[in-house]
């Protein structure tokens, strides 16, 4: 994995990689990344779940969802909203340049 910055851009994985895996953690500067593959979407949530603090990418993908393995609350990998809930996972922007997945540094506000 790369951590070659762009501005606020960081490259990280080929996009071959995810596609294998379909979910991969990844660093992004000091913050763990969870990468997800949603039909031909790449999605980029903290890695962290904000409910119970486990790692997002242990978790899994069901019907377009993540899923926290803790607790199974689902999290929309878009918008990062928790299903049924008021709270709402980090989401980071993403771009995918010449076959590599770039990753904004900042989740968005």
């Amino acid at each position: 994995m790369s951590d070659t910055d762009t501005g606020q851009w960081i490259a990280t994985v080929p996009l071959a990689d995810l596609k294998r895996r379909k979910k991969l953690r990844v660093e992004v500067g000091d913050r763990a990344v969870a990468l997800f593959l949603v039909g031909e979407r790449v999605f980029a949530l903290d890695d962290v779940c904000i409910h119970k603090g486990r790692s997002l990418s242990r978790g899994v993908l069901w019907k377009g969802k993540v899923v926290c393995p803790a607790h199974q609350w689902t999290f929309d990998p878009e918008t990062g909203a928790a299903d049924d809930q008021d709270e709402c996972q980090p989401v980071h922007e993403v771009r995918v340049i010449d076959g590599v997945v770039h990753v904004s540094a900042h989740p968005r506000p």
